[in-house]
């Protein structure tokens, strides 16, 4: 969208009583923000979520320049702006109730993103950290794009983990993209926006003011298939985060603690309610792979033949017809068709990217015809 246009959405977004539903009765009505603008009263105030004191708002706005100078920040530090009719909004959000009718970005969403979130405490134990840590880790290898809220604790391990694996992790604010927060993670927050995105609904200059994270905490879910929740009290804003999961449909996950500490008690409340406990990857992609609608196989019709063992023990070829690799997946399973192959080895052979080795082989794996064994090794199934 250009930047004539995103002024009117920008500035449309601003106006005191126009929240996110009446915004999108707005422009269902009218056809565009500018159009609005341009609507009449009588016409406006019968809007559904409008009114007559926002309806008289729209006609007396006169915020133009502050709408100016959010897109003269997004220029000057590289963000763009999504809207929820660009193709590059993440299509889940629009299956939320509520959903942000427009986004700041820094870094890159990307629609082929499987997205995952993983929340918990602020003050986060050594154990908390470090699993955090080893299943983002595991989560971004199998191709996994890990969702957090750059807070301290346990979303700040979560971008690490995801970070540590090669892969994207994606950052959700509450508040501006030129507000660093908490302020100790400026760097993490630059290496997530290389290597993922930083999102946030709320305009430059916003304050992380405390309404403003549970407003956050529906972003951080509404674009993830399930929420990961590691730590939490039992007052714990991550509470917050797996009951709105729960709301939008998505699938909850809680990881045990010690009985003793006290930022386990969410969790185990979670899991009594009916969280799944989880204790590794495999505990969440069992879950999610039902809602992926093929996803990980959307491949070209194909056909080949590979060895197996007879079922008396005697080695013989027989053909096994596999309907559905494409040819990267075959340049993959002949480097490991005849012994146990090692990660970076099918990587080197296959000459591909590494985020794109594994996701063929987490799609491989997930459909029965290869293992992985310890160490990020891989065989083919008998």
């Amino acid at each position: 969208m250009n930047r004539y246009d995103l002024k009117y959405w920008i500035a449309l977004k601003s106006i005191e009583g126009v929240g996110n539903l009446g915004f999108k009765n707005l422009v269902d009505a009218f056809g565009s923000p500018k159009n609005v603008f341009d609507a009449s009263l009588q016409t406006l105030k019968v809007i559904p979520g409008i009114g007559e004191k926002t309806a008289a708002n729209i006609r007396d706005f006169n915020g133009w320049k502050l709408a100016d100078e959010n897109l003269m920040l997004a220029e000057k530090l590289k963000a763009g702006i999504v809207t929820y009719q660009d193709p590059l909004y993440p299509g889940n959000l629009l299956n939320i109730y509520d959903f942000p009718v427009l986004l700041y970005v820094k870094g890159l969403l990307s629609n082929d993103d499987i997205n995952i979130a993983v929340v918990g405490s602020r003050m986060a134990s050594t154990y908390g950290k470090f699993t955090t840590e080893r299943i983002c880790r595991e989560l971004a290898l199998k191709g996994i794009t890990v969702v957090s809220g750059l807070a301290r604790g346990i979303d700040s391990a979560a971008h690490r983990g995801a970070l540590a694996g090669r892969g994207r992790t994606i950052a959700v604010l509450g508040c501006g993209l030129d507000v660093v927060y908490p302020p100790e993670n400026e760097k993490l927050l630059m290496e997530i926006a290389e290597r993922g995105a930083v999102i946030t609904e709320f305009p430059f200059g916003t304050q992380p003011n405390a309404p403003n994270f549970p407003s956050r905490n529906r972003i951080i879910s509404g674009i993830s298939l399930g929420v990961v929740v590691v730590e939490a009290g039992e007052k714990s804003g991550s509470l917050i985060t797996a009951r709105i999961a729960l709301d939008q449909g998505r699938e909850v996950f809680a990881v045990p603690g010690s009985i003793d500490s006290a930022g386990s008690r969410g969790t185990h409340q979670l899991i009594r309610q009916g969280a799944k406990l989880i204790e590794n990857v495999y505990d969440i992609l069992d879950e999610i792979l039902p809602q992926l609608d093929g996803k990980f196989e959307k491949q070209e019709p194909g056909e080949n033949n590979l060895p197996r063992k007879s079922t008396d023990g005697e080695k013989k070829s027989e053909p096994v017809i596999i309907n559905t690799l494409n040819e990267a997946e075959m340049s993959v399973l002949k480097t490991i068709a005849s012994k146990k192959t090692d990660v970076d080895t099918i990587i080197a052979a296959t000459g591909f990217r590494a985020g794109d080795v594994l996701n063929i082989l987490l799609n491989l794996e997930l459909r029965g015809i290869i293992a992985q064994l310890p160490g990020k090794i891989y065989i083919i199934k008998e």
